[in-house]
């Protein structure tokens, strides 16, 4: 069995897009999301996270411990009655059981079974209960490094749905929100202390980093266009508690476009600055 991490780490992901929309807005008829006041591109951490679980899916196969809670067109309270299943409990489903070795058991075996339980944490208080837990990776909202632009493109389909419709037209028209290009950035925690709790182990570790430098490689689709996994910064702190505060460490890695003259398309528009000489005592960085 992989052992337990011992280390508090952040991270810094950079990503682009390119002529895509890296992350609908169902509530702006799924236009690229924005934040209204800054006009800078946002992609939420629930669209980071399925990311990962695809990946991890894909990686990994459905190999024990490697299981996938949260799934397209997956019931949870299937995945939790998988639990009373392996444990042999009966309980009042709505309720955990009274007894507390009981009701470890059951969050224990979520833990064990689910990849993404263990990693990110879940609230499983549905009508099969299974408890909570707090996960010890923890992914902020992405945020462009410029405003960007929406573009709504008109598109053309050479076939109708109906034959009443071809009565009509041989055609249909459609429309296709684009982000031109981007660079996105993104902060993660991963804690040590919750880690232990969920049994994220140090193996789980090395499949995040894995799963966070490839997943645009298996999410290939006409709608996000070409996005690609750019950098991913990481600070390894030295204990558990930590070395020094993230926002500090975060501070260390600046990114600024060369030519404000002109808009940015490729991330060479850009130039990423890491301060390693402002790394505090305890903190290591690794770039992968």
């Amino acid at each position: 069995m992989s052992e337990a991490i011992h280390n508090r780490y952040e991270f810094v992901l950079l990503f682009d897009v390119e002529n895509g929309n890296p992350n609908g807005d169902p509530d702006a008829g799924n236009m690229p999301r924005i934040d209204a006041e800054t006009c800078l591109g946002l992609v939420t951490d629930v669209c980071l996270k399925r990311k990962i679980r695809n990946y991890v899916d894909i990686a990994k196969n459905e190999a024990e411990g490697y299981d996938i809670y949260v799934r397209e067109g997956g019931v949870l309270n299937l995945q939790h009655k998988k639990a009373y299943d392996e444990t042999g409990i009966k309980s009042e489903p709505k309720k955990l059981p009274k007894d507390k070795e009981d009701a470890r058991k059951l969050t224990s075996f979520m833990c064990r079974h689910f990849y993404d339980i263990r990693t990110f944490g879940a609230v499983m208080a549905t009508e099969v209960n299974c408890g909570q837990v707090r996960g010890p990776v923890q992914i902020n909202f992405a945020r462009s490094i410029d405003p960007i632009v929406q573009q709504e493109i008109t598109i053309t389909r050479m076939a109708v749905t109906s034959e009443k419709d071809a009565e009509k037209k041989a055609r249909e028209m459609g429309r296709k929100y684009i982000v031109p290009y981007a660079l996105y950035r993104t902060e993660g925690y991963i804690s040590a202390n919750l880690a232990a709790k969920s049994g994220f182990t140090a193996e789980d570790l090395e499949l995040l980093w894995e799963g966070l430098t490839n997943m645009f490689d298996h999410d290939r689709s006409a709608a996000r266009g070409k996005m690609a996994t750019r950098n991913l910064i990481i600070f390894k702190h030295e204990t558990v508690l930590g070395n020094a505060p993230a926002y500090k460490l975060f501070d260390l890695i600046t990114v600024v476009r060369k030519d404000q003259t002109k808009p940015a398309r490729a991330y060479s528009d850009y130039e990423v600055t890491i301060n390693n000489l402002g790394v505090p005592s305890g903190v290591e960085l690794i770039e992968k």
